[in-house]
């Protein structure tokens, strides 16, 4: 199967990069050398990830990953990258946890050595599940694997879900509330309600998200339960796995303060996001991996906590996920890859889930229902 080609993301040269953080390095391992240079087939498609090697005298590891702030001249995903906040987080989820995250070693924040802040950690050795294409289509590790080692994936991927929340001391995680009133979750809305503002600043808005929020209102739960640390982009392709485990969790950029179904509604959502697409292209996926129920089910029987009001966090989920694909939209008109339609909803890839969430007839049993102008619509 044939697919577009990879939106842009950067207009960063790799080797350029390369030498500047050669330069950067040596003023703290002297003599060091780097090499094999790498984008990582999976990069994705906000903050940049260059993975390489190096040797000097006192290096502390071999192999080593560069997170850099996204590049500013290519349109980017977020108005702002916090790269010091993720290094903070990542930080403390080694300190305070068991979950398995990168090793960090050094945090630069001024822009100037290469262009913007960034940091390097321990580069993590295993397989991800791919973006591109994604690894509900054939021709990938997880697709190929059989049910019971998919099934170990899955369970051992709620399993770190709940051990970050149970383990991590939600008062050390009060840094990342937004500012504003009201509760957590009400400032994370807020929050995203504002990020949607900046996406269509000037530009069409979308009458799907603007009725998802609406829906959202009234959704809204009675008992928001309490605030933990929520990983933020919480979803099987922000992990590197060994075998079927966990080896390293990675992406904390959307790291967060509130409920804990924050993360579950997005790891369940994201995975339907692939799957529907799959469906949508008349093959058969895999409709067995997160379940919605079997993953409520199985995070209920690890915490204590039995998720709540899991239609208002899907929606959630999917609404969040839109205003990200509605501005990787915007930028590829930006670099003149695509045009604006005359709809903007029909610029969200996912707009036949999310009008069925918002109307409350999306089928988390089975396939997606053609919907009129959605996925499998006109």
């Amino acid at each position: 199967m044939t697919t577009a080609p990879r939106p842009r993301t950067t207009t960063r040269d790799p080797q350029e990069l390369g030498r500047r953080l050669a330069a950067w390095l040596s003023t703290r391992l002297p003599g060091v050398r780097i090499g094999n240079l790498t984008t990582p087939a999976s990069n994705g498609m906000s903050s940049e990830t260059l993975l390489f090697d190096i040797a000097a005298p006192a290096a502390p590891v071999a192999s080593c990953a560069l997170r850099l702030a996204a590049d500013p001249a290519a349109y980017t995903v977020f108005p702002a990258y916090d790269m010091e906040r993720q290094y903070r987080v990542m930080s403390l989820v080694a300190e305070h946890t068991d979950i398995p995250v990168p090793r960090v070693l050094w945090l630069e924040t001024d822009p100037a050595p290469l262009g913007a802040p960034f940091f390097v950690m321990e580069q993590a050795h295993g397989r991800v599940p791919p973006d591109v294409m994604p690894y509900t289509y054939e021709g990938n590790w997880l697709y190929s694997a059989t049910d019971a080692e998919r099934a170990v994936l899955e369970e051992s991927t709620l399993r770190a879900l709940a051990g970050l929340h149970r383990q991590f001391p939600a008062a050390r995680a009060e840094f990342l509330l937004p500012a504003g009133e009201g509760s957590p979750l009400r400032r994370h809305v807020d929050e995203q309600r504002a990020y949607y503002a900046w996406v269509v600043d000037g530009l069409p808005p979308s009458p799907l998200i603007e009725s998802a929020f609406g829906r959202l209102e009234e959704l809204w739960p009675e008992d928001e339960g309490p605030a933990v640390l929520c990983w933020g982009d919480a979803r099987i392709g922000n992990i590197v796995y060994d075998g079927f485990e966990p080896a390293a969790v990675l992406d904390w950029e959307m790291a967060a303060f509130g409920p804990c179904e924050l993360d579950l509604g997005w790891t369940v959502y994201l995975h339907r996001f692939f799957q529907d697409l799959t469906e949508g292209s008349g093959l058969p996926g895999l409709p067995g991996l997160l379940r919605r129920e079997n993953a409520e089910r199985r995070y209920a029987g690890l915490t204590g906590h039995t998720p709540r009001d899991m239609d208002f966090h899907l929606l959630y989920a999917a609404l969040r996920h839109a205003i990200v694909m509605l501005r990787i939209a915007y930028r590829q008109v930006h670099f003149g890859e695509v045009r604006v339609p005359a709809d903007p909803d029909a610029m969200i890839l996912h707009r036949a889930s999310l009008e069925a969430l918002v109307r409350g007839t999306y089928d988390w049993s089975g396939r997606l229902a053609p919907q009129p102008g959605g996925l499998d619509g006109a």
